[in-house]
């Protein structure tokens, strides 16, 4: 049986923490920034934990069953 591969544009985009958790970046700071607020632009560049909902597609993406 041939080994599963792992989505390369997943391992790119999210990190998985010591305790299993998703983290992914922050939507809507790579263009069109003058428009927005340093507040807003400042708030998009920390990264966050990604919902519980999208944890399992995440995974498998990872190929972490």
């Amino acid at each position: 049986m041939p080994k599963v591969k792992t989505n390369s544009s997943a391992k790119k985009r999210f990190v998985l923490t010591g305790s299993g958790k998703v983290v992914r970046r922050h939507a809507y700071h790579s263009h069109i920034l003058t428009k927005k607020t340093k507040k807003q632009k400042r708030n998009l560049v920390h990264t966050a934990i990604a919902h519980k909902s999208n944890v399992k597609q995440v995974r498998e993406l990872l190929c972490l069953r």
